[in-house]
């Protein structure tokens, strides 16, 4: 059988982090900065009553979990692009009060649920420090209320929590009880839910899902008189053990059927994901969180987080790699598009939502607020928290990515069929990588992969230009080259071969990052490599090489069409240009 290979590679040349960058993804074109002390931490957002937001969020003069760690408030009237100065929820000087979730009653007041370091534990109980002055995650799990869209905070109120095993296998035998959450309450079935992680290693491993259910809260103004029940019923949390000791940051969704989705971070380099079907008292075993084409969604130690949308969809924050750890790896960010199909969210390939500078602090513990038909995501570098206007046009492409099956025109400046090999053609100006965008597309047929066949060509003298090629590995590969710098990237291994196959190289030169789709397939690198798309240097410019397109020049097969892009395409695109080739058939 012959082979179909369908190449596009993509360029997008911007220097990127310039000034006069405007791409919305970018990190410094937020909409607004949220105010903090130094530390800032889950930037929540509530639409008050007044249509006012209120974020609240943890911040402190220090870093994480120093001195000083307290809740506090700000309150913006133009959807995030300022802020009032900060209001004390817990004052600096308190016991550390940290990781708020906030809530608004159909009746206007606003919760915000936190962990209250209440006894002011600071050491073990053999009397040694807790490491890293890390005592944020323990204590009393507490809510204070607002009546006035977040001007002003009640006393402090504290929900009772059943002991479970985790609690009891913990340093303090369950004296003290260690948890967090990060997930914002949601009302299901008239009853408001909130999920949170407890743990049995101090600090934070071992852990397992909570939920708290209270059946009263829209409707009961007096605290005293709210009920509280703790899920899943019995003495474990939502947690697997063949999924490692570390579960956490678990957060829960209702979904259209009435059921319960739960979403966490391992330390295995995939989050994990279980249901409920009956409100939480019990849960599927928990599973690797795939993609609706079957393979494992990679994301590292780091908060995967969910959202349902008014319009019954779902959206999934989280990084596409596997590199295990906290730091370093959270940079891109990138977002699925769920679809609920009989009670079981399918989740779409990835786009990326949000990029820094290469060697940033990623972001992440991020909040999605829906208005006037509009989304905004807010998120944290732990130091600086922004708000973004998030385009429409990329949600919708991954809700509807299943369906698309159509060829991308926009931003197409040259196409041609059936190129006989060993072919020249006169190539377009393509665009400085500075300043502009470029996107090659090439649809191939072959009896064999055979290493070092040139599929396409326009280098010149100097090596300077475009060549994509059969690597020794037999992937397809792609080299760019301008006078001073020179960038490779290839598919996974494994995704091309004998048989029919679809390539595309996505090179985005506002983000500075290339990736790969093979057969409608975004490469994630498998089980070969820890992720599957990669950084490159701002500073590449022209790769305009040669004059004339090398077609074919010492490939056995033939190229079957040919286009050329001034700009890059998303992955929702990729996979529709894909899926236009085979008339949606899949």
């Amino acid at each position: 059988m012959k082979t179909a290979i369908f190449i596009i590679f993509l360029c997008l040349a911007e220097v990127i982090y310039a000034q006069d960058n405007t791409d919305w993804r970018f990190i410094d074109n937020a909409e607004g900065i949220i105010p903090d002390e130094n530390y800032a931490d889950q930037p929540y957002v509530i639409v008050a009553k007044n249509n006012d937001w209120v974020c609240v969020l943890t911040t402190g003069p220090g870093t994480e979990s120093q001195v000083g760690q307290h809740m506090v408030a700000a309150i913006s009237s133009d959807q995030g692009k300022t802020w009032s100065q900060l209001i004390d929820i817990e004052e600096s000087d308190a016991p550390p009060s940290s990781w708020g979730i906030p809530y608004i009653t159909p009746y206007g007041r606003i919760y915000v649920f936190f962990t209250f370091n209440g006894d002011s534990i600071k050491n073990y109980p053999n009397g040694e420090p807790v490491v890293r002055n890390h005592n944020t995650e323990l204590g009393w799990y507490c809510y204070k209320y607002s009546d006035d869209n977040g001007r002003t905070w009640s006393n402090r109120y504290r929900i009772p929590m059943r002991k479970t095993t985790v609690d009891y296998i913990n340093p303090w035998n369950g004296k003290v009880q260690l948890f967090w959450g990060i997930s914002k309450p949601f009302t299901h079935e008239k009853s408001m839910y909130f999920s949170f992680t407890k743990m049995g290693i101090h600090p934070q491993d071992m852990g397992e899902g909570f939920l708290y259910k209270s059946d009263n809260i829209n409707t009961e103004k007096d605290p005293a008189k709210l009920h509280w029940e703790l899920l899943p019923e019995g003495n474990t949390g939502i947690s697997y053990t063949p999924l490692g000791v570390t579960q956490e940051e678990h957060n829960v969704v209702p979904l259209n059927n009435g059921g319960l989705y739960c979403m966490y971070r391992t330390s295995e380099g995939y989050p994990a994901n279980s249901y409920s079907a009956d409100n939480g008292r019990t849960w599927s075993t928990p599973e690797y969180a795939t993609y609706a084409d079957g393979r494992v969604i990679k994301n590292p130690r780091a908060c995967p987080r969910v959202f349902k949308t008014s319009n019954g969809k779902y959206l999934l924050w989280h990084h596409n790699n596997n590199i295990k750890g906290y730091t370093g790896h959270r940079n891109p960010v990138w977002i699925s598009g769920g679809i609920e199909v009989k009670g079981k969210i399918k989740w779409s390939q990835p786009e990326v939502l949000l990029y820094g500078p290469q060697d940033i602090r990623g972001m992440s513990y991020p909040d999605l607020i829906e208005e006037n038909g509009n989304y905004w995501i807010t998120e944290t570098q732990k130091t600086v928290a922004r708000v973004h206007l998030i385009n429409k046009d990329l949600l919708e492409g991954i809700w509807n990515q299943e369906l698309m099956k159509n060829v991308t025109t926009n931003g197409l400046v040259f196409e041609k069929d059936n190129i006989p090999s060993k072919t020249d053609l006169p190539s377009p100006e393509l665009p400085d990588l500075g300043n502009g965008s470029v996107s090659i597309e090439i649809l191939i047929d072959s009896d064999e992969l055979k290493p070092n066949q040139v599929i396409l060509d326009n280098t010149d003298k100097s090596g300077n230009g475009i060549t994509i090629k059969v690597t020794p590995q037999r992937t397809i590969g792609l080299s760019l080259q301008d006078a001073e710098q020179k960038i490779f990237w290839d598919t996974d291994p494994g995704m091309v071969t004998e048989g029919k196959n679809h390539v595309v190289f996505i090179m985005d030169g506002q983000a500075n990052l290339i990736t790969s789709v093979v057969n409608g397939r975004l490469c994630d690198g498998g089980r070969y490599r820890l992720q599957g798309w990669s950084w490159f240097s701002p500073d590449i410019k022209d790769i305009n090489g040669n004059k004339q397109l090398k077609i074919a020049p010492t490939f056995d097969g033939s190229v079957k069409m040919l286009r050329i892009y001034n700009r890059y395409l998303t992955t929702s695109e990729a996979i529709g240009n894909y899926y236009s080739l085979t008339k949606g058939k899949k």
